[in-house]
């Protein structure tokens, strides 16, 4: 199986911490360089520090604010700008805050279009010429297990989520025949401060204990258990590798069997 991702680039979002820093790691593993893409400088210095050396050159950073699309859009074009094409694009970026979408204002809605969907659309944009010429490109965004079955008490993500997913179907099937591939990793219940705050607020709101409130969402899995920014990873890296080239607009769960849809 070819999984070698050896003079290929990457571009991966939201990647200072949880599953976009495993993504980018596990990208690395396989011998991509890797661009850091997310607001705080600090972090992703440390974080492009931390990443497995590849042949290719050094790991680099840019730093942009996903509800600010304009400062996305020129990191992107400045990605692109020195001639060398980006083969491989994560989009990941952090949720909405949660709450019923009976009460959600339209200002909410539409933060959460511009910081998923808009900036997803720049960033595709910017960097699909480069992978047309090469004749090789990934596009993986990572959204939610919401786009198959809505999760409770989440309505803006749950609403965001399947435009993302509805986007990336589109495109997918207006980039397949150049070598480019578009697909969804939709991870589960990941043990990630986004899951963090999440049960926090459930627990607080509930007056249930934050283990009682674990304890509830683990028993929905039938693993048993969350799972890992690493696991969540290893999955996007298989789908941005060669061995995946026949995989095309395809929503991937990687929940550990919670889904009750198939």
């Amino acid at each position: 199986m070819n999984l070698s991702l050896e003079g290929r680039s990457a571009l991966v979002c939201g990647s200072t911490q949880g599953i976009g820093r495993a993504a980018a790691h596990e990208l690395a593993l396989l011998g991509a360089r890797i661009v850091l893409l997310a607001r705080n400088e600090a972090s992703l210095a440390a974080t492009a520090a931390a990443l497995p050396a590849v042949k290719s050159g050094p790991h680099t950073f840019l730093a942009a604010d996903f509800s600010d699309p304009a400062t996305v859009d020129a990191a992107a074009h400045k990605a692109t700008g020195a001639g060398e094409p980006l083969h491989i694009l994560v989009n990941n970026t952090g949720g909405p805050p949660g709450g019923p979408l009976q009460s959600a204002s339209p200002e909410a809605l539409l933060a959460a279009f511009h910081a998923h969907v808009i900036c997803n659309q720049l960033l595709t944009r910017a960097l699909v010429p480069g992978m047309k010429a090469a004749g090789f490109g990934r596009i993986i965004n990572v959204i939610s297990t919401s786009v198959k079955a809505p999760i409770p008490n989440l309505g803006v993500s749950n609403t965001i989520r399947g435009a993302v997913a509805s986007w990336a179907k589109t495109l997918a099937t207006e980039l397949g025949a150049s070598g480019i591939t578009v697909n969804n990793v939709l991870p589960g219940y990941t043990s990630t401060e986004r899951l963090a705050s999440l049960t926090r607020t459930r627990a607080q709101a509930s007056g249930a204990s934050l283990d009682s409130v674990e304890a509830d969402l683990k028993a929905s899995i039938p693993a048993a258990r969350f799972g890992t920014p690493q696991e969540i990873g290893a999955a996007i890296a298989f789908l941005a590798s060669p061995a995946a080239a026949y995989i095309n607009g395809i929503n991937l769960p990687v929940d550990g069997g919670r889904l009750p849809t198939l």
